[in-house]
């Protein structure tokens, strides 16, 4: 049987507020007439799907991750797309995505608990500052396109936007596949104020393509207790190779913060203002950052957390960015996904029939931290297509570490990665 194609592409980006020209009109409005759900799922429901995302994601990590360079990723992004592609899977192809995904809950429970999740995330931070003089803002927003005249159930429209608040757009991939794309281009460029002019690469989208689902994850937040500029100076980094190299350093003499060294592990918390998202940094001894991600499961992190104890350090960490494309479709099929880009994938919840199949998930991650805070956003295009106080003491991230932005309340990752040259 002829088989279709689901292309999955998830793009993380920088991106800055205040925007003032009109949205971009990509195509005609058609959305389901079902309003988002405001009703809480329970937290025990929260708590487990988000140790289950947690987990596939530090796994997808040990299955993707480079040692020999600055690594970002955007797991709120990729969690919450391949969550949305999972709404139309039936059967094996259903099967895979939920033991791929550690979903242990029945499925309208795990949806429900994704739409509690996201609009927690949404409700962080309200008052405080983020980067540049902007506000603090942490936000997920999806999007459905859908070729015009071409059949989705209703049943799955309902539950994205009951569960994802997603809307639904229609174009005209058949006879004017190239205008639509620059349609979702332009929708995703004026949402990360056109730092990504172009999220689908000439050629993506063609006359076989018949829905495309858009995420976006937007994060831009000042510490609670920023790093003076003036104390930025030169300092030495050492690689995991052993050789050493000069940095500009933030640095605080007098930081306060929650941190504990476990097995030569330092390990340090710098909330965000408000306190409800922090960044977690653990500094391996050097060279052993390899060995090290490829240790840490949720159990790991849980013990890392648990350990945490409140202070003030003589702190210093690199300012650094990271800007990375990753592809996915391998460490997703090696993951437990293989039926999904196969000819045997079931998507017929999402069209009524067994017409798609994954053929590419792309990753592109870029983040910036600086002595204000930190800006990182997340965007995804799924395209488918026909077929007590201590005394101060040093802490000194001088090597090469992993991050982790965290939402304290829930535990939800929402990037992650590692730096090993912040040059």
């Amino acid at each position: 049987m002829f088989k279709t194609k689901l292309l999955s592409a998830l793009v993380l980006f920088s991106m800055t507020l205040g925007c003032t020209r009109p949205e971009p009109q990509a195509g005609e409005d058609a959305k389901s007439t079902v309003e988002r759900l405001t009703t809480q799922a329970p937290a025990s429901d929260v708590a487990q799907a988000v140790a289950g995302l947690n987990e596939f994601t530090l796994t997808l990590n040990r299955n993707t991750t480079n040692a020999a360079k600055n690594v970002i990723t955007s797991p709120a992004s990729i969690t919450t797309a391949l969550s949305m592609a999972s709404a139309g899977a039936a059967g094996t192809t259903l099967d895979a995505f939920r033991s791929t995904l550690n979903i242990g809950l029945p499925q309208e429970d795990f949806h429900a608990a994704m739409n509690t999740l996201d609009r927690a995330l949404a409700s962080r931070g309200q008052g405080q500052q983020g980067t540049n003089g902007r506000p603090f803002k942490l936000a997920i927003v999806n999007q459905t396109f859908a070729q015009k005249g071409f059949r989705l159930e209703q049943g799955y429209l309902d539950l994205l936007a009951r569960q994802y608040g997603t809307g639904l757009k229609l174009l005209d991939f058949k006879t004017q596949p190239e205008p639509a794309r620059k349609s979702i281009n332009a929708f995703v460029s004026y949402h990360t104020a056109d730092l990504i002019p172009e999220l689908l690469a000439e050629g993506i989208i063609t006359a076989d393509t018949r829905v495309v689902l858009a995420n976006a994850v937007y994060f831009n937040a000042s510490w609670q207790s920023p790093f003076e500029k003036s104390a930025t100076s030169p300092g030495s980094f050492t690689l995991e190779g052993g050789s050493k190299v000069q940095v500009p350093l933030m640095r605080d003499g007098a930081l306060p913060a929650r941190s504990a060294t476990i097995a030569g592990v330092d390990v340090v918390e710098l909330p965000y203002q408000g306190n409800e998202v922090s960044m977690l940094l653990m500094a391996p001894a050097a060279g052993q950052l390899a060995a090290f991600e490829n240790s840490l499961d949720v159990a790991k992190l849980d013990s890392y957390l648990a350990a945490l104890a409140p202070g003030q350090l003589e702190f210093s960490m690199p300012k650094f960015e990271i800007d990375l494309e990753t592809m996915l479709s391998a460490p997703l099929q090696t993951q437990g996904l293989g039926v999904a880009f196969s000819s045997e994938a079931d998507f017929s919840g999402m069209t009524g029939d067994r017409s798609l199949s994954i053929s590419d998930v792309v990753h592109h991650a870029v983040i910036k931290v600086t002595e204000e805070g930190t800006e990182a956003a997340g965007a995804t295009a799924v395209v488918f297509g026909e077929t007590s106080v201590p005394v101060t003491r040093p802490v000194r991230i001088d090597r090469p570490f992993v991050f982790f932005i965290r939402d304290n309340a829930t535990g939800a990752l929402l990037f992650m990665g590692h730096v090993v040259d912040p040059r």
